[in-house]
């Protein structure tokens, strides 16, 4: 009885640790992003709907093909709506600015989704990662610009330099930032460009910067004294408050301090801010590497 009474109780202990073992392996949170400041201090969702309140222009930067990106943009458009109403406008990087027409259309009902896709550059990943915004900004009469320049002229300045771009003729330069305009090279992540590993050259550097420019003279001139602009772009539009930011203060002398960022970044595990990612952002939202690709 001893021994039959010694092995029940063990076969009970290694069912219990089993179980203890099962609990720690399948039962822990698998969380999809965790929030980070710019100091790389734990945050939360909700705290980057707080600092939303008294902003002015309000940019995410995001990895093109992260779904979570793509889900947190729309919860936060959402969110500003609810603040501001009719005094929210939105624009993003992915659509340019020859095609604001075919996105009025679109808005106001008289394009169908077919013919709005039929008469713009659509980006691969429009019907599952931005259309989800734009039919958002239909249904509540948001205004969405398109902000970014037409992808040939960018694609010329980086093959043939700035001076190309005097051969345009009027009409094509309405849809580019006044020229000539102003670059400074000292900014990182132009220096990054030049100095980097990837050793690209000037003529790319001008091309990165005149899609900046034309982003943030598009924002600039759309953005009112009582209004909100909710923009979307890669993060390397936004990240340390450059690019895009830079221009817009340039452009409409919007303080910086008026101005949020929110950066997307990737890791292997997302329990902590790796340093590289420090100061991308006053917020940083971390991914882990492994999660789904949109395309």
């Amino acid at each position: 009885m001893y021994f039959r009474g010694k092995s029940i109780f063990m076969n009970k202990i290694l069912v219990l640790s089993l179980s203890l073992v099962i609990s720690s392996v399948f039962g822990q949170e698998m969380a999809a992003y965790k929030v980070y400041t710019k100091t790389g201090k734990k945050s939360s969702y909700a705290k980057i709907v707080q600092a939303l309140k008294g902003k002015q222009a309000i940019f995410f930067g995001e990895l093109h093909d992260d779904p979570v990106a793509h889900w947190l943009e729309l919860e936060i458009l959402k969110e500003l709506h609810e603040m501001h109403g009719k005094n929210l406008v939105c624009g993003s990087e992915m659509y340019e600015r020859d095609n604001q027409k075919a996105i009025d259309a679109y808005l106001a009902g008289t394009f169908d989704e077919k013919q709005f896709a039929d008469s713009c550059r659509l980006w691969p990943n429009q019907s599952t990662d931005y259309q989800p915004m734009l039919d958002y900004a239909k249904e509540h009469q948001i205004r969405w610009i398109a902000t970014n320049i037409p992808r040939r002229y960018a694609s010329q300045v980086f093959k043939k330099g700035l001076a190309s771009l005097n051969q345009l003729s009027k009409e094509d330069l309405r849809w580019i930032c006044p020229l000539p305009f102003e670059v400074d090279t000292t900014l990182s992540q132009y220096k990054g460009l030049l100095d980097g590993e990837m050793h690209m050259g000037p003529d790319f550097v001008y091309a990165q910067a005149i899609k900046d420019a034309t982003m943030g003279w598009s924002i600039s001139q759309n953005l009112n004294e009582n209004g909100v602009f909710y923009h979307i772009n890669g993060s390397y539009h936004s990240d340390f408050q450059q690019g895009i930011l830079w221009y817009v203060n340039h452009y409409d002398k919007l303080p910086y301090e008026k101005m949020l960022t929110i950066a997307l970044v990737t890791q292997p595990e997302i329990d902590k801010l790796d340093p590289e990612f420090a100061g991308k952002a006053d917020f940083i939202i971390c991914v882990p590497e492994s999660m789904t690709r949109t395309h």
